[in-house]
């Protein structure tokens, strides 16, 4: 059997706050985007430049604030200059954490949250 991860949903309840963080931030397109108000929510697709699995965002137009659960930690993205990425975020509205190495090491990773709680690891593409 063959099988492709191609997508992955998050739930958001600021749709236009969190299109910023993706789009602005980190230069994710809208690749559709499909309205569903007499059922009040929305379906928003955006793409990752040299990735194939895209982000769904599910816009319920009338939720209650989601609880991210502790079984979920984090999505990852890789950038080619990781300090110049974090002066950015950091620069940013968003909470952005310090840039770490694994047990120590050399810099190599640092985590940014986006407007409705998720985490973001901004990694160094090797």
């Amino acid at each position: 059997m063959d099988q492709v991860l191609v997508e992955i949903c998050l739930r958001v309840r600021d749709i236009d706050a969190t299109l910023d963080f993706y789009t602005e931030l980190f230069d994710f397109e809208v690749a559709s985007r499909r309205e569903f108000p007499d059922d009040k929510f929305d379906l928003i697709y955006l793409n990752s430049p040299g990735s194939s699995v895209q982000i769904e965002l599910t816009y319920n137009y009338d939720a209650e604030p989601y609880v991210i659960g502790n079984g979920f930690s984090h999505l990852g993205v890789t950038v080619n200059d990781l300090e110049e990425m974090h002066k950015i975020c950091k620069a940013s509205s968003y909470e952005t954490g310090e840039l770490r190495g694994l047990l120590g090491g050399t810099p190599s990773y640092f985590f940014v949250t986006d407007p409705d709680g998720y985490r973001i690891e901004v990694k160094r593409k090797h």
